[in-house]
């Protein structure tokens, strides 16, 4: 159900060398081949030399011809180059997600790494941190803040005001109140920011399925939050309030139909607010 507006590859083997003594056989077959035999032949006494010519005796002629085996060529190897493999990055491991439950260490150490050595720790609330965001989020998404579930702490600056001429105005140093925060948000880096949101999108889509929402996604609700935000007016001149204390209201009617949530922009300033549009601007291009 929806809570109430407060409750927001290896190298190729190399082929072996030639058989040595193949080709010592080889030669010898040849050698024998073109060798001959010399036969002497006359009687036991002789009285002057004759010189005997020789007599060439023909092989016989084989009643069939011989069967001659082939002399095969040597097997020429060529050596195969090592196969060269494509340089691969090594992937990265992913680090596995607790269970909701017991995500707050997990999300705290995430948002100090994005925070990049900023202060933000101290803003963090202890408890809850995934359900109390996914809610402060739903609640953006339609104009609203939830004040008692919001993720961070406000702050410790309390607001102020000034009398002007028997008008009371928004006092310029109330807007540095939310210093940190914007600063926090506009040192983000765009895209550690979205590989971390992404990151948490499994524990994100598992508090918003709490809420009840059945045709919607969390992704969905941060565009639509996001949108809102954008579309705060940035207020240059002084700002002036009609009421008391927490009571007070804006004198001009259109700032006071605006939502709470673009009410929130405004009491940041005009500084703070260009800040806080920019980094979402640069997240939501992130999130597309």
């Amino acid at each position: 159900m929806q809570l109430s507006q407060e409750d927001r590859i290896s190298p190729q083997e190399k082929s072996s060398g030639t058989n040595g003594l193949a080709i010592l056989a080889i030669v010898a077959l040849v050698a024998l081949s073109a060798g001959g035999y010399y036969y002497l032949s006359g009687n036991e006494k002789i009285e002057e030399p004759q010189i005997i010519a020789p007599v060439v005796i023909p092989d016989p002629i084989p009643e069939q011809p011989l069967e001659t085996e082939a002399v095969p060529e040597p097997e020429v190897i060529v050596e195969a180059e090592p196969a060269q493999l494509p340089e691969v990055d090594p992937v990265p491991e992913v680090e596995p997600l607790p269970a909701l439950a017991d995500s707050d260490p997990y999300v705290h150490q995430k948002v100090t790494a994005v925070a990049d050595g900023m202060a933000i720790e101290p803003l963090l609330i202890e408890d809850n941190v995934i359900r109390q965001f996914v809610v402060f989020v739903d609640n953006l998404a339609q104009g609203e803040l939830a004040r008692k579930m919001t993720p961070l702490k406000a702050p410790n600056n309390s607001f102020t005001v000034s009398e002007i001429a028997n008008k009371t105005y928004i006092n310029p140093d109330s807007y540095h109140r939310y210093d940190l925060y914007a600063d926090f948000l506009a040192s983000l880096n765009d895209e550690e920011l979205a590989k971390t949101y992404k990151e948490m999108t499994p524990l994100l889509g598992e508090a918003f399925s709490e809420l009840g929402y059945s045709n919607t996604s969390f992704n969905d609700r941060m565009h639509q939050a996001i949108e809102v935000m954008l579309d705060a007016p940035i207020i240059e001149q002084p700002i002036e309030l009609d009421g008391v204390s927490v009571n007070y209201q804006f004198v001009d009617p259109k700032l006071e139909a605006l939502p709470n949530a673009q009410k929130l922009m405004i009491r940041m300033g005009p500084e703070n607010s260009r800040k806080v549009k920019s980094a979402l601007r640069r997240l939501q291009k992130q999130l597309n």
